[in-house]
């Protein structure tokens, strides 16, 4: 039977929303390719722990040089679709007694979910909005989120303290509320995964995420004893077995601890990869679809 456009375009937008939702209102698995060929195309050279830990090669001269046009500064133009900007924009939040200032791309009501990355020391929101730093992965993960229905966030965070967490916090409240409780994810670069640890003691904020993602990170010896813990809110590592601030062994052996206590965690380590090295590789599409689908 031959159908008409109009069939054409209720059926695509019942399968788009089966893709974005499952039963229980949450994203569903989910996110489609995109540009896998240039970003998920990864050498694994180990698989252990049943699957839930992988090493992946990190090669200098390939993922950095043969893929930037000026190394460490802008990405081939190939690794980067600027189409996106059209729904990015620059705010600023009046979360309870602060103002945080963010860089929003996606709606600002009914996301089908929502992403935060929070950036290291010396940072601010331009970091995880830069399109081109980073071999494109920031656009990469704008273009997963937002061209699937999502919001992204990138806040500037003033501190890694208490004030910095009780903002983020907030920005996690009010992401949760303007998408009527969709699932929110926390991803935590470097410093910035002192954010990380402190929301996971914010029963609250607990309540309303559905994973984190750890990048370079410090580790946190007491996290077995957090509401997140309790909660077994799904967290993914990603770190560079050479990283000269933040030692890999140390996220892996809490990531083993974890593992033992049926913990829904994965580790991702990169063979050679430095303190940068997690933000320029890490899978977007697999992490965020690993952590919707648990």
């Amino acid at each position: 039977m031959r159908m008409s456009t109009s069939h054409c375009t209720i059926i695509a937008a019942i399968a788009a929303f089966f893709l974005m939702t499952t039963a229980s209102g949450q994203a569903a698995e989910r996110l489609p390719p995109y540009k896998d060929d240039l970003f998920s195309t990864q050498d694994v050279l180990e698989t252990s722990d049943g699957g839930s830990l992988d090493v992946i090669e990190y090669n200098e001269m390939r993922d950095i040089n043969g893929r930037d046009q000026i190394p460490e500064k802008r990405a081939q133009q190939k690794y980067v679709s600027l189409g996106i900007r059209k729904q990015q924009s620059d705010e600023t939040l009046q979360l309870g007694d602060q103002n945080l200032d963010v860089t929003r791309v996606g709606p600002s009501s009914g996301a089908a979910f929502t992403v935060i990355f929070i950036h290291g020391r010396n940072g601010d929101r331009r970091l995880g909005a830069n399109d081109y730093s980073f071999g494109g992965n920031f656009n990469r993960l704008k273009n997963l989120v937002a061209g699937n229905g999502g919001v992204y966030y990138s806040p500037s965070v003033k501190s890694f303290d208490s004030a910095g967490v009780a903002a983020i916090a907030g920005l996690i409240r009010y992401a949760s509320e303007q998408s009527s409780g969709k699932p929110v994810i926390l991803a935590c670069a470097s410093m910035g995964s002192q954010v990380c640890w402190g929301v996971s003691r914010d029963v609250d904020s607990v309540k309303r995420l559905k994973g984190m993602v750890i990048l370079s990170g410090v580790t946190d010896p007491d996290f077995a004893k957090s509401p997140s813990f309790k909660a077994k809110l799904p967290l993914w590592f990603a770190h560079g077995s050479r990283d000269p601030v933040y030692a890999a062994t140390d996220q892996q052996a809490l990531f083993e601890k974890l593992l033992k206590t049926d913990y829904p965690t994965h580790f991702t380590l990169y063979q050679t990869g430095n303190h940068g090295t997690p933000i320029r590789m890490i899978d977007w599409r697999r992490t965020l679809n690993w952590i919707l689908g648990s």
